[in-house]
């Protein structure tokens, strides 16, 4: 398999992403229809309690990130997944509201210390010069994984039986528990002890947490995909409604082939802070190629989405690349389950406001909220290596000021 890396920690890293990424995948497509159809939650409860759950996990992420830095985050990547597993055989058990709240605040809190301890593991077990590159084979894998588990989501929701759902549910808790178990074969990496001064240093880094905003802002581009295309292509396009579809398998044959390849050249911050800027600017591009769809007829309009949907899976997985090396270079080895959870929170910051916004500016503005767009992704893709550059230069006045003292 292609995108799996050399045999070592970073291939069993990999295989396990993938199991847990086939029970993610297969989730991620049922999980509303779920709720609605078995558990007959109405679509308010389950808008409410997707909030109520991402509230919560960007509440517990720093903590959740420093606790795999001073337990071990093999020991928290197990536990997580173990935890999770248990969580999800809940799920078929549920017969209310209330519980099924209190089950997916449950899981989303055990997935974000997994997610968290799964990264501080990477810092531990790959040499730092490796560590995008096997960050992109993990991202492919993930991807073709997530692929494999919508399929399986779309023949259970053909047969769209109760104990089909149910069962479905029982085989997304087996692949939790066989990622936490495949853990244990992972090698151990360490717990760090605490330094002097305060436990969760990351809330005091400017330069990273403003790169964690506007790494946060310029990732909502994968909305475009998911939420704002189809509406376009049905509302604004005289594209068939299947476009939408292909253009989402196409980002994903494109991610898995070329991640890998994108990662290259991201061996610095300085480096890895250009490729996300230039990750924006293909995505910039993509914005302004769907502009140009709105009110054509069927096949100019196939070829420009097409066209779009190309240059943003490019713009994806360069700046995808990109984000992942400056947030391990700019981390400390002693917080790496700190910063990355921190890293993590800043997708979720943009993820809580660009769909409403992004539906609202292209669904109503047409092309110029697609040029808004555009004009959005420019300014932050380019205030990125400036801000880096600021991060770089205070993490090396923090080492020579260590040295110094050790001296």
């Amino acid at each position: 398999m292609s995108f799996l890396p050399p045999p070592g920690p970073a291939r069993l890293l990999t295989v396990i992403t993938m199991v847990m990424s086939l029970g993610q995948g297969l989730w991620m497509a049922l999980s509303a229809i779920y709720a609605v159809t078995v558990l007959r939650l109405t679509p308010g409860q389950l808008g409410i309690s997707v909030s109520v759950a991402a509230a919560i996990v960007l509440v517990f992420s720093i903590p959740l990130g420093h606790l795999a830095d001073r337990s071990g985050p093999r020991t928290v990547q197990m536990w997580s997944f173990l935890i999770l597993a248990a969580l999800t055989v809940g799920l078929v058990f549920a017969d209310d509201f209330w519980t099924y709240l209190a089950i997916v605040s449950a899981q989303g809190i055990a997935y974000r210390a997994g997610r968290s301890a799964r990264k501080a593991m990477i810092a531990g077990l790959v040499p730092a010069a490796d560590r995008v590159s096997v960050l992109a084979y993990v991202r492919a894998a993930s991807n073709a994984s997530v692929t494999v588990g919508a399929g399986l989501a779309g023949l259970v929701l053909a047969v769209g039986t109760r104990p089909a759902y149910q069962g479905a549910v029982l085989f997304i808790a087996f692949t939790f528990l066989l990622t936490g178990l495949l853990t244990v074969k992972e090698p151990r990496v360490p717990p760090v002890p605490p330094k002097p001064g305060p436990a969760l240093a990351v809330l005091r880094d400017r330069p990273f947490l403003t790169f964690a905003v506007l790494d946060g802002l310029l990732t909502t581009h994968g909305i475009l995909l998911d939420v704002i295309l189809p509406l376009w292509v049905l509302e604004h396009t005289g594209a068939p409604r299947w476009m939408s579809a292909t253009i989402l398998l196409v980002n994903t044959v494109l991610v898995v082939a070329l991640q890998t390849r994108a990662a290259r050249g991201t061996d610095t911050p300085v480096a890895a802070a250009r490729a996300s800027l230039q990750g924006a600017g293909c995505v910039v591009v993509a914005c302004l190629v769907f502009a140009t769809s709105g009110g054509a007829e069927l096949l100019p309009a196939c070829l420009l989405l097409l066209a779009g949907a190309v240059v943003h899976a490019l713009g994806e997985v360069r700046q995808a690349a990109g984000s992942w090396g400056v947030a391990f270079d700019l981390a400390p080895d002693d917080a790496q389950g700190q910063y990355q959870a921190t890293h993590a929170m800043g997708t979720d910051i943009g993820r809580m406001f660009a769909p409403a916004l992004f539906t609202w500016l292209v669904l109503d503005h047409g092309a110029v909220g697609w040029i808004v767009l555009a004009v959005g992704f420019a300014v932050i893709g380019a205030a990125i290596p400036a801000v880096v550059s600021r991060g770089v230069r205070g993490r090396a006045a923090a080492v020579s000021k260590d040295v110094t003292t050790t001296g």
